[in-house]
């Protein structure tokens, strides 16, 4: 290859990395999974760097890259189960059952930092909006369609595409892409317990927060239950077990759970949703996201796959690796800064 054949090259691949955070944004919401989607887009790129010869402009580029990146999730989609949360897949155990065995990873759904898959905003009201469309709740609902209209609604409702483009890329007709967008809406809502994305400039949020942490870190039951919903889920992928309600989750933290004593919590965020990095006295044990609604705690969810999560999220290996940390420990703060080609 010539010099001037390396700079096309290499003026193409950097042209193309500008759009690795909005594709993983889309693959994420279709696949359920960080690490697919970032391997799904990888695949996209590849796949556009080696075709851009021939990419003569006919589409927008961007236009172009979501056909390529579509395909590709919806091959990697034909031959794999849906993702989901263990409240997806079975009814609730209680604080006396076995947790059973871990079941592998590609069965859940798991989480996302907002940096990896969100575009910076300015305005606190366009980073709220951009949170929704990644809360976990929304993608294990877009986890329940069928993966054609999974594509319709995420470029239809979330990248706000029109039905003209959407049925361009997909090969089909504007009715037919109304059509699946009408099922998918009606399927999502059904299925989308909705919730409260991490909003910094709310007080009672942020309350509501350090009042949490508090009573975790000091093992305050009492005091922890008081900040939960009395239909509020507990799960812990990837341990199949999940709980409804005070009672079963108080029983949880003062008997199975009683382990977590001594915890300390480092904050980030996870899928637009407040979260913390739990340090047991043994060290990493669980990214920890939490549901809020109405001042109030509905679903915890506890990731225990610390080895990949923690360094995805930036988070320490060991606790006193983070500096100024405080006892006590703020409810609400900005998330450790996460490289991301964007």
């Amino acid at each position: 290859m010539t010099d001037g054949a390396t700079r096309v090259g290499e003026s193409v691949e950097v042209l193309l990395e500008t759009y690795r955070g909005e594709l993983t944004g889309y693959c994420y919401r279709m696949l359920g999974s960080y690490f697919e989607a970032e391997d799904a887009v990888q695949e996209t790129l590849v796949r556009a760097w080696r075709s851009f010869a021939g990419f003569e402009g006919r589409a927008a580029l961007r236009s172009w890259l979501y056909r390529i990146a579509t395909n590709v999730c919806l091959s990697m989609l034909s031959s794999s189960q849906r993702r989901a949360r263990p409240l997806d897949l079975g009814p609730p155990g209680t604080a006396d059952c076995p947790p059973g065995d871990p079941l592998p990873e590609h069965v859940w759904l798991g989480p996302v930092p907002d940096a990896r898959v969100l575009a910076d905003a300015d305005d606190p009201a366009e980073a709220v909006v951009a949170r929704e469309s990644i809360r976990l709740a929304f993608v294990a609902a877009l986890q329940c369609l069928p993966p054609r209209q999974r594509a319709v609604l995420i470029l239809r409702d979330v990248l706000v595409w029109s039905a003209a483009e959407v049925a361009a890329m997909l090969g089909t007709s504007v009715a037919s892409v109304n059509s699946a967008l009408q099922r998918a809406r009606a399927t999502v809502a059904a299925a989308d317990t909705g919730g409260d994305v991490l909003r910094p400039l709310d007080p009672a949020q942020a309350e509501l927060l350090d009042r949490y942490v508090r009573a975790f870190e000091a093992y305050d039951i009492n005091a922890l239950v008081t900040l939960l919903h009395e239909d509020v889920t507990l799960n812990m992928p990837p341990l199949p077990l999940w709980l409804r309600g005070r009672a079963d989750v108080r029983a949880w933290m003062l008997g199975p759970g009683c382990g977590c004593r001594g915890s300390r919590l480092v904050p980030t965020v996870a899928n637009g949703m407040p979260a913390f990095g739990q340090y047991r006295t043994t060290g990493p044990w669980a990214l920890i996201v939490l549901d809020v609604s109405n001042r109030s705690i509905r679903g915890i969810t506890t990731f225990l796959d610390v080895s990949r999560l923690f360094p995805l999220f930036g988070l320490p290996a060991r606790l006193e690796d983070r500096p100024g940390r405080t006892a006590g420990g703020p409810g609400v703060a900005d998330p450790p800064a996460v490289g991301v080609g964007r």
